[in-house]
């Protein structure tokens, strides 16, 4: 036991002295792969240096140069070796370095310079060697893996904060603050500007840009406000990337300060204790406007509006002061620290004069109804409305002569219009003023456009509304009443004079109607009316005709007649006295048989009147036959067809008239005619007493007709 003891003393013992040997006498040190390690020279034949922590030629302190992976020999009794792992940046983020030893850095300048041969300050040697300055540096980390002498650089990223401790204890709280510094603008990450869509919340990173303040540098020039563009060029040798080469951009000329160039849609890698950004929305210029810039920075640039006008200066794009030509609808990355951009409408402008509206364009949000004061003593409100016009290329004249459209609209437009239409209400009775609101209009737009020039604007019309009443004027609601009470009268008049003209109207369609109904019948006879018109118009023109013939037919004869005459004269005359020898020798026989004859016929007639009982009788018989014959012909009733029998010999019941009574009619009227008087004694000589009298066969006849 006491054997076995001693051999294990003796192993430690071995390997003690083993290590003190080789680890602390030879000082074998072992680096692994994912390391790197610090030397420190404990001691050395040479003072350390007054200013740097860095042994830079054998002097006690911290060697410049890192152990990497590996075995590697530093006697423990004159180095002492720190290890640490390598530095990772993350992807998408990058690194802050602080220099402890270097050279001072100038009141002027904020941060050390950038040292080509430091190889990303994994050279210490090289960095001090080449001029490098302690203190935070203007060169930055990118994503990798580094092993850096953590004695002279400290490395911080969002997360850790890589440095070798040193006595100071308030190194780290320094360090912290440096890190919570750039964690709150972001710091560790790149600057990373989207373009985005219109829709997108102004809130977020996108369809912005970035505003640039460069934080070291010389100062700007007495005056300035804004450091010029510079080194933006590819081809200049000192393009510096969008700021993201600090030194480049100090070389080509840059001033700290905000700066007139801006960060667009992009990803910069940039040192922001170098430069700060500030995100802001693009200028957008919508349709229907044009941008006028106003640039507060640029070189004096000359007028170029020409002697004629008093009213200030437009100078070239680019240069300091009023731009002479406007920005079209569009977006633009401006500095709105460097230029601002007034708007003005193009489109057709309208301004109301109203408490209760508002224009599109929101500039008339200050403007209210004109107090009036008119003829009659009446105060009204006015409202009315203005529709203007702006020649885009009349805007810089516009914005440089009133500042902008709010000071033209409040300052200029509305002191011209009330005070014109304050004239106008003197001038006129309310009831004036409201009746003659065309006229008052149009003359307004007439007379108010010279003016309007003047301010290079186009006046399109002037609209006015209808007064109101004011707050305290309680009268002008009575004229008001009154006139509408007037207005309904007129009205009334004109619906009761249309009622009548319809009612006219329905007359005349309900005559209409009835026409139409009988239009056929009408029609008939106006056509035969027409036709028996033109057939008499046709008849009394032939008779005309005929009356022309018929008298050129009688002159003709007459003539003829006369010639006819004359020779019928001579011809009668010569057989006149023939037929008068061969008249005389006939009427000579002629007579001796009429004489025979009348003496036979005489003889005869005695025979007759002795038969009939005398002349008279005869005579009377002959006149009756006649009678009756002439009432045959002419077919008319000579006494009633009934009458009353009031006595006789005849039968009254067929209503034939007694023979008796007829004979004694007859014959009173024949006798007379002629002149013949009949007393009963005749009467009765003259009636056979032996012979019956009969009724001849033609009385009868007639007297039954």
């Amino acid at each position: 036991m006491t054997n076995i003891l001693v051999v294990v003393l003796k192993v430690v013992i071995c390997v003690l002295v083993a290590y003190l040997v080789i680890f602390k006498l030879l000082g074998v040190r072992v680096v692994r792969n994912d390391e790197f390690a610090i030397v420190e020279r404990w001691w050395s034949s040479r003072k350390s240096a007054d200013d740097s922590i860095i042994s830079m030629d054998g002097e006690t302190g911290y060697l410049p140069d890192v152990l990497r992976g590996g075995i590697h020999m530093r006697p423990g009794w004159m180095y002492k070796v720190h290890k640490y792992p390598l530095i990772t940046i993350p992807q998408g983020q990058m690194g802050y370095v602080f220099a402890r030893s270097g050279e001072v850095l100038p009141n002027t300048q904020l941060l050390g310079r950038i040292v080509p041969k430091s190889n990303n300050f994994q050279d210490a040697r090289g960095f001090l060697a080449n001029g490098g300055q302690k203190g935070p540096q203007r060169g930055i980390l990118r994503e990798g893996t580094y092993a850096m002498n953590l004695a002279q650089f400290v490395v911080i990223t969002s997360a850790d904060i890589y440095y070798l401790p040193l006595s100071n204890s308030n190194e780290r709280e320094m360090f912290q603050r440096m890190q919570s510094d750039l964690n709150s603008v972001e710091g560790f990450t790149p600057v990373v500007i989207e373009n985005g869509d219109d829709d997108t919340d102004s809130s977020s990173m996108h369809d912005l840009i970035g505003v640039v303040t460069v934080l070291d540098g010389p100062s700007l020039p007495n005056g300035e406000i804004i450091a010029p563009i510079v080194g933006d060029g590819k081809n200049d040798p000192n393009y510096h990337s969008n700021f993201q080469d600090p030194e480049r951009f100090l070389a080509a000329g840059g001033y700290k300060g905000r700066q007139l160039q801006v960060l667009s849609e992009g990803s910069y890698m940039i040192n922001r204790l170098f430069a700060s950004i500030e995100y802001v929305p693009k200028t957008v210029i919508p349709v229907g406007y044009v941008g006028v810039i106003v640039s507060y920075t640029g070189s004096k640039g000359s007028d170029t509006t020409g002697v004629a006008y008093k009213h200030g200066e437009l100078v070239a794009n680019g240069c300091k002061g009023v731009w002479e030509t406007p920005l079209t609808p569009g977006k633009y990355a401006l500095n709105p620290y460097a230029l601002d951009c007034k708007f003005v409408p193009t489109t057709n402008l309208i301004l109301k004069w109203s408490s209760e509206e508002v224009g599109d364009h929101h500039l008339d949000q200050n403007l209210s109804e004109i107090d009036l004061i008119t003829k009659d003593a009446f105060q009204p409100m006015l409202p009315l409305s203005v529709v203007l016009h702006i020649d885009y290329l009349q805007a810089p004249k516009v914005i440089q002569r009133f500042g902008d459209m709010e000071k033209l609209v409040n300052e200029t437009l509305d002191p011209l219009i009330s005070s014109y239409f304050k004239n106008i209400g003197q001038t006129k009775t309310l009831i004036e003023l409201i009746q003659d609101r065309s006229d008052i209009q149009n003359a307004a737009t007439e007379q108010m456009q010279d003016k309007f020039a003047k301010y290079n604007l186009e006046l399109e019309e002037v609209l006015i509304g209808t007064p109101q009443a004011s707050a305290t004027d309680d009268k002008m609601n009575m004229v008001l009443d009154q006139l509408r009470q007037r207005q309904v009268a007129e009205e009334q008049t004109k619906t009761f004079l249309a009622q009548q003209k319809a009612s006219e109207q329905e007359k005349s369609l309900n005559e209409a109607k009835a026409i139409a109904e009988q239009q056929s019948a009408l029609t008939a006879s106006q056509i035969s009316i027409q036709v028996e018109t033109n057939k008499g118009e046709a008849e009394a023109k032939k008779a005309e005709q005929d009356a022309k013939k018929i008298k050129t037919i009688a002159a003709a004869n007459a003539e003829q007649m006369k010639l006819v005459a004359g020779a019928e004269a001579q011809k009668t005359r010569l057989f006149g006295e023939a037929e008068a020898d061969k008249t005389r020798a006939i009427g000579e026989a002629e007579a001796a048989k009429t004489r025979a004859v009348g003496e036979a016929e005489a003889t005869v007639v005695a025979k007759q009147v002795a038969a009939y009982g005398g002349p008279r009788y005869q005579l009377t018989q002959r006149l009756a036959a006649q009678i009756a014959d002439a009432i045959k012909q002419t077919g008319s009733n000579l006494v009633p067809t009934t009458v009353v029998n009031m006595g006789g010999a005849g039968n009254g019941s067929n209503g034939s008239v007694d023979a008796g009574l007829v004979n004694a009619i007859l014959s009173l009227l024949t006798t007379e005619k002629l002149g013949i008087s009949l007393d009963a004694d005749d009467a009765a000589a003259a009636t056979p007493k032996d012979v019956p009298a009969e009724k001849p066969a033609d009385a009868e006849a007639g007297m039954t007709k």
